[in-house]
């Protein structure tokens, strides 16, 4: 995919209203996480990662339906992106950012013993440029 000069300023804006949609998913995923965290019973010490795939199932929601109505104006102006078929790679390039997620959180809290909020937080950052450039590549060309 080669950017031309004109279609920077385009692409930040884009880029931005991607990470104001992020930014809304992430309070869905967070929020999620955080009462799930607190309100689980403690199942074979797996509470934390079932609380963040929670998380991530809201997340996920909240991002797709903001993502094919606000960000991408492909998907605006056009069918693109709101197929079954877009749905799923929007949802596979995800579950990739979901592992990416987990495995952070495991390393952050398990390894590192850092606080699992602290944690998310640093993790989000890195998988929404994997997110974004997985879904502008994949389904919102």
């Amino acid at each position: 995919m080669k950017i031309k000069k004109e279609d920077i300023k385009p692409l930040f804006f884009e880029f931005m209203r991607f990470c104001i949609v992020g930014g809304l998913a992430f309070l869905a995923d967070f929020g999620m996480l955080v009462l799930l965290n607190n309100v689980l019973p403690e199942l074979w010490g797996l509470r934390l990662y079932i609380a963040t795939a929670g998380g991530f199932i809201v997340g996920l929601t909240v991002n797709y339906i903001l993502s094919v109505r606000f960000v991408f104006i492909n998907a605006r102006k056009s069918r693109v992106g709101r197929s079954f078929k877009d749905f799923v790679i929007f949802a596979l390039v995800s579950a990739v950012g979901f592992g990416m997620t987990e495995l952070g959180m495991y390393v952050g809290t398990e390894l590192l013993f850092m606080n699992y909020m602290l944690v998310k937080i640093v993790v989000t950052g890195i998988v929404l440029i994997w997110n974004y450039l997985g879904r502008k590549i994949f389904i919102f060309k």
